[in-house]
């Protein structure tokens, strides 16, 4: 059992405070057997294990969209882009994406679960207690696997709690004739992965570079058949039709939306799916945002994420994304309120981790305790990890 007092305390629920984040300006809270079992407003009427002195305690956060098993750098590929070439020529060159298949495909599966491992504790320290992590750097069906095995396993040894997405028609293999390959994946890779992680959301990236409308809704029929929930990334430098589709589908997510049209965005906002912005890509490829202000002006259920990746996101931080968030997404951009909504009770909901992006009685007590004593800081300041204390339900890391 733990009592944390004097604290500054965003419930995520408006009935038990203020405002969106349910805040309580001081109180307590106790931990008890791995779940918040008392939130109360004032002073604690006995002495606690830790004083808060009024700094924020708030939900642990949520990353929602993640690439964050891999092998290799891409350090190179960014002296190139830094030197004149585009994301695109690179990946269209073979580079890109393939550099990281090429070096995913010489790891070991132990190899890929231990650099997993190595970022989901870096995650942690920043405040992320679950992640969301995509295989998709396989490209054959045996490496894939390899990957979702890898990611099975660090979830096994990971504190908290890692979420696996089979991301198997990320890019295109420029070794194999194109209709070859998107059948092998369709044909082969889809039912291998069903067989193995019956369940698991099936992803695709989709772009005139990579898979076309087409290619993807045809994978995404089948999966869906088979008993998957479907992601998509799309739009992140074309706006072709993924988006529209995947609407009329109800997927569980459209993801990156740089591309999308102020009238595109409505129809997500009014939509069941959610909208993923991923604010670290465009810091690092091409200073180009998701315009969330429409989305959220317009009722979407907004999450924010990292992209974590070795190419187009190197960055572990939900933080990070937060100060990005509230400076480019969107005119105006998105607040720091609703950056946190976006990073904990939404991302949570939409990953089905029903007991997590709350401190409510009865939620699972994964909660952090930040540097700061206002909530803004979050976006506010940058640089520094803001993140005091961790707990994983209700242990502290």
């Amino acid at each position: 059992m733990t009592t944390i007092t004097n604290a500054r305390i965003l419930t995520l629920d408006d009935s038990l405070g203020e405002g969106p984040l349910g805040l309580i300006a001081n109180g307590w809270i106790r931990f008890d057997n791995g779940l918040v079992e008392a939130v109360h407003t004032g002073d604690c009427p006995h002495p606690g294990d830790l004083d808060a002195n009024g700094r924020v305690l708030m939900p642990a956060f949520t990353d929602c969209h993640t690439h964050a098993c891999w092998a290799g750098d891409r350090v190179d590929e960014w002296a190139a882009r830094l030197a004149g070439a585009s994301y695109l020529d690179l990946l269209k060159a073979g580079g890109g994406i393939m550099s990281t298949v090429r070096a995913v495909r010489a790891a070991s599966q132990s190899e890929l679960t231990d650099l997993l491992l190595e970022r989901l504790h870096t995650m942690l320290t920043c405040g992320t207690t679950a992640v969301e992590v995509k295989s998709g750097y396989g490209l054959t069906t045996a490496d894939e696997l390899k990957m979702l095995r890898a990611i099975a396993d660090a979830n096994d040894r990971f504190p908290g709690t890692v979420i696996p997405t089979a991301c198997i028609g990320h890019a295109l293999d420029p070794d194999v004739p194109r209709e070859r390959f998107i059948r092998t994946t369709i044909d082969e890779t889809l039912p291998a992965v069903t067989a193995e992680f019956p369940g698991i959301a099936i992803d695709a990236y989709a772009e005139p570079a990579a898979w076309h409308v087409s290619e993807c809704l045809e994978l995404f029929d089948k999966a869906r058949r088979a008993g998957h929930p479907c992601r998509v990334h799309s739009d992140q430098f074309t706006s072709f039709g993924m988006v529209e589709a995947a609407l009329e589908q109800g997927f569980l997510s459209v993801d990156h939306l740089e591309a999308s049209s102020p009238e595109l965005l409505q129809r997500v906002a009014k939509s069941d799916t959610h909208a993923v912005v991923l604010p670290c890509s465009g810091f690092h490829v091409d200073r180009r945002y998701a315009d969330a202000r429409t989305l959220l002006d317009r009722g979407a259920q907004l999450c924010i994420a990292t992209n974590l990746n070795p190419g187009s996101a190197p960055c572990p931080s939900i933080p990070m994304a937060i100060a990005l968030a509230c400076r480019f997404n969107g005119s105006p951009p998105v607040t720091p309120e609703e950056a946190i909504l976006a990073t904990t009770r939404t991302p949570s909901r939409m990953l089905g981790l029903e007991d997590r992006g709350t401190l409510t009685p009865g939620a699972r007590a994964d909660a952090i305790l930040l540097q700061h004593t206002n909530e803004r800081e979050l976006a506010h300041s940058f640089g520094a990890n803001p993140i005091a204390r961790v707990w994983v339900a209700g242990i502290e890391q």
